[in-house]
């Protein structure tokens, strides 16, 4: 049987995903009571960080020890990944000594080429093009507090990046509409987007994308990598700030989350995130259990 690996939400069916969320939430409660789930013993998961983090490295961390197994931190630094070995060899080498890999990398080629020569399961941790991850996290959380997010209306509002274009692939995936407002010349992918037409709108306003919706969801305007272009970023999304009277126009009950770090007075009015509507801190929490339904479904495929 064929290697499975995580590099987009398109890897795995609308069902195994579903599965997996559902996974997650007992996963979670396990957790919660302290029941015992140490189900990988021996087992070693290979971690590559060529880009820094705080919720990624924690939770995968923390959540292959809850396993019973072993995290190692492998930075490009540090060893010949970054001293320009080929990623194919790498690959061949680090998969013959550990059981999973996770990579949180600049460009999606680098998971695509490593997942090729690999001989074990590869996740993408995140990239410049997705970060599915992190709406396994997402989509769990909206679960748990709202049920089902199929039919639902959910409004992106900022960046066309990683995390919009992860977005839209799981509207395609869970089965539920997307507005997304941008700037122009921050659009998403233009392929993308009209390979997902039917279940996208797009809009420069970000009243018109919440208008309804039940779920509000940013990102920081400058992500890792773009910090030089802060100033112009700041001053082409001055008008796309998630606070109170933008989040008035979405549905009465509607929820809010950023995969953070976030940026008060920025992306986010200053209370936004202790809001009543926000669920970030769960939200982050969940990158833990989903990451373990997905291990665990990737070790045991």
């Amino acid at each position: 049987m064929a290697t499975r690996h995580f590099l987009s939400l398109l890897d795995c069916s609308p069902l195994e995903l579903q599965n997996i969320i559902a996974r997650a939430i007992e996963l979670k409660a396990m957790q919660k009571q302290r029941i015992d789930h140490a189900m990988f013993p021996n087992h070693v998961l290979g971690m590559i960080f060529e880009k820094s983090s705080t919720r990624t490295r924690v939770s995968f961390e923390a959540g292959f020890a809850q396993f019973g197994g072993h995290a190692m931190f492998l930075s490009p630094r540090d060893t010949q990944l970054g001293r320009g070995e080929p990623i194919s060899d790498s690959a061949k080498v680090i998969s013959s000594m550990v059981d999973i890999v996770m990579i949180r990398t600049f460009a999606h080629s680098t998971v695509e080429a490593f997942a090729k020569y690999s001989t074990v399961p590869v996740i993408n941790a995140l990239t410049d093009v997705y970060h599915p991850c992190q709406l396994l996290a997402d989509v769990q959380t909206f679960v748990e507090h709202r049920g089902s997010i199929q039919g639902k209306r959910v409004a992106w509002v900022g960046d066309g990046n990683n995390m919009c274009h992860s977005y839209i692939n799981a509207a395609r995936q869970f089965d539920f509409e997307l507005a997304i407002a941008c700037p122009d010349g921050y659009r998403p992918d233009a392929q993308l987007v009209e390979d997902n037409a039917g279940r996208i709108q797009m809009t420069t306003d970000p009243r018109v994308a919440v208008q309804g919706a039940d779920l509000v969801v940013t990102d920081t305007w400058a992500s890792m990598g773009q910090e030089d272009e802060k100033a112009e970023r700041m001053k082409a999304f001055s008008g796309y700030q998630v606070n109170d009277e933008l989040m008035s126009r979405a549905a009465s009950d509607a929820i809010f989350m950023h995969c953070l770090p976030a940026y008060r007075g920025m992306e986010i009015a200053e209370d936004t995130l202790d809001a009543p509507y926000s669920v970030v801190w769960d939200e982050a929490e969940n990158r833990l259990h989903a990451q373990k339904a997905l291990m665990e479904f990737l070790l045991k495929a």
